[in-house]
């Protein structure tokens, strides 16, 4: 697939929500690239007729070769709702039509048909009381694809969180934070930075678990037991890792001028930070797939959906870095194998 001729996979995620709304709102720019919005058509039309948007939708065609995305059309790999979506409103009958987005998402990038894949928000909740068991976007696609260990980072403008532990009860974060695990997400990270985010030598700042950063032993033992000997050990692998700081901090001028990357411990550690300071121009990206993904980093907004109000400038910046992402790991790709054949 050239770098410049490609297809980007979009599920617009819970139909009740504002997924649709944005994916409406988005497709009435241009891009370089084929946006495929793997969705219930009649819901997309729909939904921009409530927005009062133009929306001409295209039945995608594999077989055909990709064209730069044009405003007001949107390409769309047909998947039926069960239940026809109202705003606002779950329906624990459409869950399956989520998870079958995802799933035709996953097996067309596996696949080589899309270069990447791009999700709007899904409802946990509905998700969980349809039976499902589902802690969120990063665990099923890690599950759906076999993949041994991803890092869940989100991204905006000056600062980068990626974190070692993701959507678990704050009880047992201390016990799943284990020596494999952190190394797993530091080489993960770094070897990521520096093939789709063209990073050559990233600096890494670690967040300790404990306040303080343990203080030494008194504060938690699992600085000095687990954290800070996986560190030293890369560093003698060449990583530029400085850590573990104290968290509360960590997110200081000093460090943000410098760092490519915040490694966090938990969830709450690092997010509050980062949303902080730009929640809704923000991405999800989850690292170490066998593919490129990027997500909003907002959630289903059920209020807002169809209304108008709702802000699609976090779909079209995962979009946008998708792309970026993609392109860098293609050039990446292509350096390493000239230097090796040099």
């Amino acid at each position: 697939m050239e770098t410049d001729n490609i297809r980007i996979a979009l599920t617009p995620g819970e139909p009740a929500g504002i997924g649709p709304d944005i994916t409406v709102q988005t497709a009435q720019r241009s891009f370089p690239f084929e946006i495929v919005a793997i969705a219930d058509s009649q819901l997309l039309i729909e939904r921009a007729r409530q927005l009062k948007l133009p929306l001409r939708v295209e039945a995608f065609q594999a077989a055909t070769k990709p064209t730069p995305h044009r405003p007001g059309t949107l390409k769309v790999l047909n998947v039926p709702c069960a239940n026809k979506p109202c705003c606002g409103q779950l329906d624990i009958a459409n869950v399956p039509y989520v998870l079958k987005t995802l799933r035709n998402a996953i097996e067309g990038c596996l696949n080589d048909g899309f270069a990447a894949l791009v999700t709007g928000p899904v409802h946990k909740g509905n998700i969980n009381n349809a039976g499902i068991p589902f802690t969120g976007h990063t665990e099923f696609l890690a599950e759906q694809t076999k993949s041994a260990h991803v890092v869940m980072m989100l991204t905006t403008t000056g600062l980068r969180v990626a974190l070692v532990t993701t959507h678990i009860p704050l009880c047992e974060v201390s016990s799943s934070i284990t020596a494999d695990l952190v190394e797993n997400t530091l080489k993960i990270t770094h070897q990521e930075l520096r093939q789709c985010f063209a990073i050559t030598q990233p600096k890494i700042i670690v967040c300790g678990l404990n306040p303080h950063a343990g203080e030494g032993g008194h504060l938690g033992h699992e600085e000095t037991k687990i954290i800070i000997p996986v560190l030293e050990k890369l560093r003698t692998q060449g990583y530029s890792i400085e850590g573990p700081l104290p968290a509360d901090t960590a997110f200081i001028p000093k460090y943000l001028n410098t760092a490519d990357v915040f490694i966090a411990m938990y969830h709450d550690q690092g997010l509050p930070v980062l949303k902080y300071m730009g929640f809704g121009n923000a991405i999800n990206i989850t690292l170490g797939l066998p593919f490129i993904r990027t997500s909003v980093d907002h959630g289903t907004a059920l209020e807002l959906a169809g209304h108008g109000h709702a802000d699609a400038t976090s779909l079209i910046n995962a979009l946008r870095t998708a792309y970026d992402m993609y392109n860098n790991k293609q050039a990446f790709t292509q350096h390493s194998r000239t230097a090796h054949h040099a």
